[in-house]
């Protein structure tokens, strides 16, 4: 009988996690490390870190390079309750060797742990399909099980490459693949759940012997198979979420994803919007019930809006309170209270620091000004 998802993932059968965030990212044309630049309000790592919130893993070890103590500083203070841990790697000698770097930062969990191993970049990643990656991997007693994915167009992927038993036999670069390898629409994601007691020799037979001369994490998987190691994979149910961020105008993109499904949970959850691709909710922000939330607004960081609000058109609040039953209109606000049964605007600006008493009816223009 093949066990539960859940006696799977129980605590006993440790679980740890390497997340690669050491590149420069230079296509983001910035200064800011790209694994923290914002989505939704949040640093694009922390959505990364989220997904592993189902699969009941220890440690989460974060491979930095670029600008690390930045990403450090970052990722410390949203972690909330997650063991977070920060290793180095000094020279970008390419993934197999970031993962041996994030070894270094794991407990000792024994023989029979397990580690994540996945890049910073994908934060449309949902914890319902580590999960899955996790429960395959081990009911099927693997060395290494690969999420992979299948592209309508998978040109520039690494393709999976099965044998007649369905195991993987390798991973092949698209520049590497034959004509007929380029045919294989079901690509690497570079996200992988590995037997972390194999994982460490593997990587230690890996060789830069390669056009970027640089130790290929793929590689392990040849690795396995040369000394008879079972390698699985898992095809990801929406391909759309193993989408890596290299880019604005893919930041872009993905943020329009995580943006539908705040607002669709929202919905789900008892708000009206009357124009949903017109509301922008960071996903820091906290809706009550029965608030509808006309075109045009945008509500970001740690703004809280109480039950039975009339939110725009036109409004923008950032980091506000809104008491239950406010209406508001044609305002912005930025660091403001406002009370109970309160009606602003249009046209109102609230100041930082300003504090709208309960059952305040403001007329057009107005200013709220901070009392200090």
């Amino acid at each position: 009988m093949e066990p539960s998802s859940e006696s799977i993932l129980e605590p006993a059968h440790l679980l740890d996690a390497v997340v690669l965030a050491a590149g420069e990212g230079s296509r983001m044309r910035s200064a800011r490390p790209k694994p923290i630049h914002r989505l939704c309000g949040r640093p694009m790592l922390q959505y990364v870190v989220d997904s592993l919130s189902g699969a009941k893993v220890g440690r989460v070890v974060i491979v930095i390079g670029h600008r690390g103590d930045w990403v450090a500083k970052t990722m410390r203070e949203v972690a909330n309750d997650v063991d977070l841990a920060f290793v180095e790697q000094a020279e970008q000698l390419g993934t197999g060797d970031a993962a041996s770097v994030g070894l270094v930062g794991l407990p000792d969990d024994g023989d029979e742990s397990d580690v994540l191993v996945l890049p910073g970049d994908t934060p449309l990643l949902r914890p319902d399909t580590i999960s899955e990656l996790v429960a395959h991997h081990r009911a099927t007693g693997a060395a290494a099980t690969l999420l992979s994915a299948r592209m309508p167009d998978p040109t520039g992927y690494g393709r999976v490459l099965r044998g007649a038993d369905g195991r993987v036999q390798r991973i092949v670069e698209h520049r590497d693949a034959t004509a007929e390898e380029q045919l294989v629409d079901e690509v690497n994601t570079s996200i992988y759940c590995f037997r972390r007691s194999l994982l460490a020799p593997a990587l230690r037979r890996v060789s830069p012997e390669n056009a970027q001369g640089e130790y290929y994490l793929t590689d392990v998987v040849e690795v396995f198979n040369s000394t008879g190691h079972r390698v699985e994979a898992v095809v990801a149910k929406d391909a759309n979420e193993t989408l890596g961020v290299n880019d604005r105008v893919q930041l872009a993109a993905a943020e329009a994803v995580l943006r539908r499904r705040t607002n669709d949970e929202l919905q789900r959850n008892g708000v009206t919007m009357v124009d949903p691709s017109a509301v922008y909710v960071d996903t820091t922000v906290t809706v009550g019930r029965d608030v509808t939330l006309f075109p045009g607004t945008i509500l970001s960081g740690s703004t809280v809006i109480g039950d039975d609000c009339e939110i725009g058109p036109d409004t923008r609040l950032v980091d506000c309170r809104v008491g239950v039953g406010a209406r508001i209109e044609r305002t912005t606000g930025r660091n403001a209270a406002v009370g109970d049964r309160c009606t602003v605007g249009p046209f109102a600006v609230l100041e930082a620091g300003a504090d709208v008493p309960s059952d305040t009816v403001t007329g057009a223009f107005y200013t709220a000004q901070s009392e200090l």
